[in-house]
C-alpha cells in the first residue's frame, strides 16, 4: 500500500540521485519529508525558490535555526549558497525537502530526525 508521502518521498529520492548525484539515506529523507507535513503537497510551498532573498531566509529561520538548532551565523548562508550550488542552481524546480535534506547533511544534524 503506497500513501501520498511515500509517493513524495520516493519523489524526493528520485531528485537527490538525478539532480545531486548522490544515493540518499531514505530514512532521513522520509524523516524530513513527514516533518514538513501538509506543506509538501502545497505545489507553492513544496519548492524553493532559490532567487527570493526571503525565500532563503525563511529556509535560514525556520529550519536550519528553529529546526536544526543551529546559531544564527555567516555558516548558515555559506551553507545554503553551497547546497543550492550541490542541488544547481540552474535547476528550477528545487523541492524544499530535499533542499533540506542537504542541508541536514551539510550540517550534520541527521540526529535531529533519527
Amino acid at each position: 500500500m503506497s500513501t501520498k508521502t511515500d509517493e513524495k518521498v520516493g519523489k524526493y529520492i528520485q531528485d537527490i540521485k538525478e539532480k545531486v548525484g548522490e544515493e540518499p539515506d531514505v530514512a532521513l529523507i522520509r524523516s524530513i519529508t513527514e516533518s514538513l507535513g501538509p506543506v509538501v503537497f502545497r505545489s507553492d510551498a513544496e519548492t524553493v525558490s532559490a532567487s527570493s532573498e526571503d525565500e532563503l531566509e525563511t529556509v535560514k529561520q525556520n529550519f536550519l535555526i528553529k529546526k536544526l538548532g543551529l546559531p544564527n551565523d555567516s555558516k548558515l548562508d555559506v551553507g545554503i549558497n553551497a547546497m543550492l550550488e550541490k542541488y544547481g542552481k540552474s535547476n528550477r524546480n528545487k523541492y524544499r525537502a530535499t533542499l533540506y535534506y542537504l542541508l541536514t547533511k551539510h550540517f550534520k544534524k541527521e540526529s535531529v530526525f533519527a
